[in-house]
């Protein structure tokens, strides 16, 4: 089993203006591999924004650009599945900054640790990644990429356990869940499947 999980911080409030990213690459269990840039955005920076993450247009000045990251992170997006938290967020800024500098979506199956949290700890009052954090006792640095991406690994693993399952299918299966799919200029997002139900007609 290898999970990818991904993180983006954005300049302003604009999905093509990665300003960060962390990767953290997990086998189910333990943390194996992890990844952190800085992103120059190549455009302006929001007052909001800085205060969310801290990163400046300073810190960004000499950081290498989204197309200069992108061999690396399409390297690490093909080695498993990939989940974030929000995942709605992260892949439209991975879709449309690959659009904006025209390049090709990577093939590739994601998840939202958000989605998968409702169902594993539906009694807590929200999913938020601190709200989850805190109720699993992992401490970390809210909207740092790195940071963000390892809570949720973290939280799949956790997710893995309290279900008894030892795979992505299993659990999958068990909340009834359908993988999103990103491809060659598409996507579809991840969904909570429907279950039929049928009714039970008794003739006299």
């Amino acid at each position: 089993m290898t999970l990818v999980s991904i993180d983006f911080e954005t300049a302003n409030e604009k999905r093509t203006s990665p300003c960060a990213v962390g990767i953290v690459v997990s086998d189910g269990t333990q943390i194996v591999d992890e990844y952190y840039s800085l992103i120059n955005p190549l455009t302006d920076f929001r007052a909001m924004n800085i205060r969310i993450h801290g990163i400046t247009p300073e810190h960004v000045r000499y950081a290498p650009t989204f197309t200069d990251v992108w061999p690396v992170l399409s390297t690490y997006l093909q080695q498993g599945m990939v989940i974030a938290h929000n995942a709605s967020f992260d892949m439209s800024v991975l879709r449309n900054t690959l659009d904006r500098f025209g390049l090709t979506y990577p093939d590739l199956n994601y998840l939202c640790t958000v989605m998968l949290a409702k169902q594993v700890w539906p009694q807590l009052h929200n999913h938020k990644l601190d709200t989850l954090a805190a109720f699993h006792q992992i401490p970390f640095e809210h909207h740092h990429a790195l940071e963000d991406a390892r809570v949720a690994a973290k939280l799949f693993s956790k997710s893995l356990n309290e279900s008894k399952q030892h795979t992505i299918e299993g659990l999958l299966a068990m909340y009834h869940i359908q993988s999103g799919k990103i491809f060659h200029h598409g996507y579809h997002a991840p969904k909570k499947k429907k279950i039929r139900q049928y009714k039970q007609i008794f003739l006299t």
